[in-house]
């Protein structure tokens, strides 16, 4: 994706964050997630539900390629991954952690390449899960284009790098944390989906049985849905639709996706029913909402549109505020533009007036 200036005079942009990249901190503030240049900022609530500060730099001085990878733990603390350049054709992976929006993050530090030599060039955008134990799991594309993994030691470090096999991924892995603690991957390749999850929290994930499925690389995203199952979310290339899968049964169609790119979901309560609202930039340029009774794919979703027409390269994303209201962020990197709504106070899924922070 082409960088672009925002029109504010404010920092260049680039590609869109891989993971969580609206979170709510420990201490209840909002924050975002974003790349300029070579490195990662973060803008975030000066106070809860308050005015936004500026963006500031994540993790030091030291400069990283485009392409982080964001994933939040239970506790949580916010786990960054990217690669930095530190030769003509080699980068290796560094991580960060941010413990609060409002301090400044640690340091980038290593955790190694996934080749077998210890080196080599950038090979895909990474993706972040953090278990039980609040130890970053960093997935990657490696350059058998396989997945490999390294996890953090529960008292520091890093373990070995893992590859976890598999061939032909194309885009961006997921990973998620279920509320077993067991962390889980996806990642799409021709005609299937791959998945590998962990038997106990704390082990290495293991390659379970693949979906065969006409999956649009780029649009995979996981979401923890009950105490039992992770709910991937998915685009079918052949119809068009927008599908939930849970591992162990047959993928669903939900509804067409409202657009191309990857949807954002989170749980929440809508008038006393423990729901599963989905959002997504829709052909319109609008954001699209469609909501259903959390796993009840069969009970059916609509799309409603909201807000203004967005970039082509506008991204969604969802969370909930210290209030447990339902928040959604959009950011288009071709602008800088950051738009926020708000849940009302009032039943169904009404939103406040779109508001640029």
């Amino acid at each position: 994706m082409p960088r672009a200036k925002s029109p504010q005079g404010g920092p260049t942009y680039s590609e869109r964050v891989n993971g969580e990249w609206l979170i709510r901190g420990r201490d209840g503030r909002l924050s975002v997630y974003l790349t300029s240049d070579d490195t990662v900022l973060c803008r975030a609530e000066r106070t809860r539900g308050g005015p936004w500060d500026p963006p500031r730099t994540v993790g030091g001085d030291q400069k990283v390629q485009p392409g982080v990878a964001v994933g939040q733990g239970s506790d949580g603390y916010a786990h960054l991954a990217a690669w930095r350049p530190t030769a003509a054709g080699e980068a290796v992976l560094m991580h960060s952690t941010h413990f609060r929006p409002l301090l400044a993050a640690l340091d980038w530090s290593p955790c190694g390449h996934g080749h077998p030599n210890k080196k080599g060039d950038r090979t895909g955008t990474p993706a972040v899960a953090v278990d039980a134990q609040g130890r970053a799991h960093v997935f990657v594309r490696n350059i058998g284009t396989g997945i490999s993994m390294v996890a953090q030691k529960e008292k520091g470090g890093w373990d070995p790098w893992r590859d976890l096999k598999g061939q032909g991924v194309q885009g961006p892995p997921v990973a998620v944390t279920g509320e077993s603690g067991c962390v889980e991957a996806y990642a799409a390749v021709s005609g299937a989906i791959l998945y590998w999850r962990q038997a106990q929290p704390g082990t290495i994930p293991v390659r379970e049985e693949p979906l065969e499925a006409p999956v649009r690389p780029g649009t995979l995203r996981a979401l923890a849905t009950s105490a039992e199952h992770t709910t991937l979310f998915f685009t079918d290339d052949d119809s068009g639709d927008l599908c939930a899968w849970r591992p162990g049964g047959k993928p669903v169609p939900l509804l067409p996706a409202a657009g191309p790119g990857p949807i954002a979901a989170v749980r929440c309560e809508l008038d006393g029913h423990d729901c599963t609202l989905l959002a997504q930039r829709s052909a319109s340029g609008r954001v699209a909402f469609a909501a259903y009774p959390t796993e009840e794919e069969t009970a059916g979703a609509w799309w409603t549109e909201s807000g203004p027409q967005l970039p082509d390269d506008a991204r969604v994303a969802l969370t909930k505020d210290h209030e447990d209201r339902v928040v959604a962020a959009t950011l288009s990197p071709s602008t800088g533009r950051l738009l926020v709504t708000r849940r009302k106070d009032e039943p169904g899924l009404a939103l406040k007036a779109w508001q640029e922070v």
